[in-house]
C-alpha cells in the first residue's frame, strides 16, 4: 500500500512539475480580456457601484460577463504563480538577465491589475482597498504625494485614474513585460477546452462578489492576495509593511542567481517569505 501511495505521489508531482501552466494562464488572460471589454462598454467610473449593479440587471447576461471577468482574472494570477513555481523548480529559465527581470516585473503588474479591479467595484471591499493603497503611497518618502496623485487620488477624482490605469496603463505595462515571451510561446484555445469549460461553468454558477457598505462592521477585508499586507499594516510602520516587505520577493526574483548555493539561499528566503505572508493572511482571516 505504501509503495502504491508513493507511486501515485510521484506521478502527481511529475504532473504538477511538467504541466504547461504558462499556456493555461494565457488562456485565462484571454478570457479576462474579452469579458473585460464587454464590461468596459457599459461601465461608468463616475458611479462605479451603481454601474456594476446596473450591468448585472440590464445588460444581457451582465452577471455572467462580470463573473467571467472575475474568475478568469483570479485564475490568471494563480496559474501564473504556478508557472513561475515550476520554472524555478525545473531551473528552466535560461535567458538573459534583462529578459528575466522583465518577466519578473510582470507579476507585480498582474497583481496591481487585479487590485485595481477590486477598487473599481466601488463596494465596501473596493473602498477599503483604495484607502489602504492611498495610505501606502503617501508613506513613501519624497514621491509619495506625487505617486498617489498619479495612481489613485480617490478623494479628488474618484476611481477615474484607477480606471485609466486598469484598462490602459497596467495593460500596456504588462504587455511590455511579457510580449517577447509571448512571441516565443503560444497557447491555442483548442488545447485548453477543459479549462475554458470550467471557467465558463464557474461564471454561470457562482456570482462574482459585490457588496454594499457593511454597516456596523469595524473590519473589512481587502482582496485575498492583500490580506497578509493588510495584517502587516496593523503591526508595522506603513512604509515597511506596505512597500519594503512586498518588494522583497520581487527583488529576490529579479536578482536570483542561476546556479550555486546563492540561488538555493534566495529560493529559501522566497519560501520563508511565502510562509510568513500566508501566516499573516490567516491571521487577517480570523478577524472577518
Amino acid at each position: 500500500m505504501f509503495e502504491v501511495m508513493c507511486a501515485y505521489s510521484q506521478r502527481l508531482v511529475a504532473l504538477l512539475r511538467d504541466h504547461r501552466w504558462g499556456g493555461t494562464a494565457l488562456i485565462s488572460l484571454y478570457l479576462s480580456i474579452v469579458s473585460g471589454i464587454v464590461l468596459a462598454l457599459h461601465y461608468d467610473f463616475k458611479e462605479a457601484f451603481y454601474s456594476l449593479t446596473t450591468i448585472e440587471l440590464i445588460v444581457p447576461y451582465g452577471a455572467f460577463w462580470r463573473s467571467l471577468h472575475y474568475y478568469s482574472s483570479q485564475l490568471f494570477l494563480l496559474l501564473s504563480l504556478l508557472h513561475l513555481s515550476t520554472v524555478l523548480w525545473k531551473k528552466s529559465a535560461d535567458m538573459k538577465r534583462s529578459a528575466w527581470v522583465r518577466l519578473c516585473l510582470s507579476l507585480p503588474a498582474a497583481i496591481l491589475l487585479l487590485f485595481t479591479g477590486y477598487v473599481l467595484r466601488g463596494d465596501a471591499t473596493g473602498e477599503a482597498a483604495g484607502m489602504i493603497a492611498e495610505r501606502i503611497c503617501l508613506s513613501i518618502p519624497l514621491i509619495g504625494d506625487a505617486l498617489n496623485a498619479l495612481l489613485f487620488d480617490l478623494g479628488a477624482s474618484g476611481v477615474r485614474k484607477v480606471y485609466v490605469h486598469h484598462v490602459i496603463g497596467l495593460v500596456v505595462l504588462g504587455g511590455i513585460t511579457v510580449w517577447p515571451h509571448l512571441r516565443k510561446y503560444r497557447a491555442a484555445m483548442h488545447n485548453h477546452l477543459l479549462l475554458i469549460l470550467i471557467t465558463l461553468a464557474l461564471a454561470a454558477i457562482l456570482h462574482a462578489p459585490i457588496e454594499a457598505g457593511r454597516f456596523g462592521l469595524l473590519f473589512i477585508a481587502g482582496p485575498w492576495f492583500f490580506l497578509g499586507l493588510q495584517e502587516l499594516l496593523r503591526t508595522l510602520p506603513t512604509f515597511v509593511a506596505g512597500v519594503l516587505i512586498p518588494l522583497m520577493p520581487v527583488v529576490l526574483l529579479c536578482a536570483l542567481p542561476r546556479h550555486g548555493r546563492q540561488r538555493n539561499l534566495s529560493l529559501l528566503l522566497l519560501i520563508l517569505w511565502l510562509f510568513a505572508y500566508g501566516w499573516f493572511s490567516w491571521l487577517c482571516l480570523q478577524r472577518i
